[in-house]
């Protein structure tokens, strides 16, 4: 089977210690041209795993592979087929944006100039601003029509939309499925849910350093519900509940779909079933 028809990223119990935080046995594969959601708390292990996918940070255990080439004696490689983006990427603020292109393309064997321009274009950015003119959205515009001027098959991204207006995440998600058309994979870690919501295929639910949900969005929605209580919570429903939250006429509890038969229930959000699921792990 050739390298473009394997998994973007395949990660196997990848496993990082550190004194106060552990990240314990994380495997998850990627399929191509998909957009994945990787969600949980902050100080839940997200950034923890992207730095150990990426070499960042030394795993202590686990096998890391790109497009089917293990990092260690493929990084060359791997590096021209993805990029990486974080909303804490610094540019020298004073530079136009043409001159650090110009610096960046020359570490590059692969470089489309009509890309470069289609991207930038499509981005609405301008090669004469600096990085201080630009918003945080931008900027992670401009991040991405780099690495995909070099021609980058997966992208990942640590936290890309976070401190961005509503109106600025939602034209980065859109710009997401945009890529996910011309067959990129999109891995994303994130805490706002909604973002996920209207983009991902899947989702990954780290907790505590554990991955808690590996699951299609859907699918993992669909596996659970709401239940809205106004006085004291009933038994069976206390038995039932995977967390609850208080709100300003009761009370709301996660229940799981097959546990919701005689009860009124709704449809739970994302941010919802995270923060139920939080909850719960708060009480244990």
């Amino acid at each position: 089977m050739g390298s473009e028809m394997r998994s973007p990223l395949k990660v196997q119990g990848l496993s990082k210690y550190y004194p106060a935080f552990r990240l314990e046995d994380v495997s998850f594969e990627l399929k191509p041209a998909s957009i994945t959601g990787f969600i949980g708390r902050n100080g839940a292990g997200k950034t923890t795993t992207i730095n150990s996918m990426l070499s960042f940070v030394h795993p202590d255990s686990g096998e890391i592979s790109f497009f089917g080439l293990p990092w260690a004696e493929h990084d060359r490689e791997i590096k021209e087929r993805l990029g990486f983006v974080s909303a804490g990427m610094t540019y020298y603020t004073r530079k136009k944006l043409k001159a650090i292109t110009a610096v960046t393309k020359t570490f590059y064997p692969v470089w489309d100039d009509d890309a470069y321009r289609k991207y930038m274009s499509a981005f609405g950015l301008d090669g004469e601003k600096t990085p201080a003119e630009l918003s945080n959205g931008m900027k992670i515009k401009y991040a991405l029509a780099l690495a995909l001027s070099h021609g980058a098959e997966l992208l990942i991204l640590d936290e890309p939309t976070s401190g961005l207006d509503p109106v600025s995440r939602e034209e980065l998600v859109e710009v997401f499925l945009r890529l996910k058309d011309e067959g990129k994979t999109v891995f994303f870690s994130t805490h706002i849910t909604s973002d996920l919501e209207k983009c991902a295929d899947r989702i990954l639910f780290l907790q505590r350093g554990r991955l808690k949900a590996d699951d299609d969005l859907e699918r993992f929605g669909d596996a659970w519900r709401i239940a809205e209580c106004g006085g004291e919570i009933p038994a069976e429903l206390k038995r039932a509940a995977h967390g609850k939250c208080r709100t300003k006429d009761g009370y709301t509890l996660l229940i799981r779909k097959e546990d919701a038969e005689g009860v009124t229930t709704r449809e739970a959000s994302l941010e919802e079933i995270m923060i139920h699921l939080e909850k719960e792990a708060d009480e244990e």
